[in-house]
């Protein structure tokens, strides 16, 4: 098991594979700035260093705007700021 820390964000990650779990997983973190984060994710490079991660480039939603991450098991992560 691995902890990973931001600032104030914090989570564990284990190495524990169930597919039907993978494919119905989705983790959304607020955060106060959608752009510093988007630089954070970008300036990390995850997409080059681990096959399937895949980066969204911020959106604008009408309840405030958020970027996602593909991590390499497939979870999908919303990093949100919220209006």
């Amino acid at each position: 098991m691995s902890l990973f820390v931001f600032n104030q964000l914090s989570f564990y990650l284990q190495d524990y594979f169930v597919e039907e779990w993978l494919n119905n997983t989705m983790v959304l973190a607020e955060v106060d700035n959608v752009e510093d984060y988007w630089t954070f994710l970008t300036e990390l490079k995850l997409d080059n260093k681990y096959s399937g991660v895949k980066l969204i480039p911020i959106q604008q939603n009408d309840w405030g705007k958020e970027c996602l991450l593909i991590d390499p098991s497939g979870v999908l992560w919303h990093f949100a700021e919220f209006n």
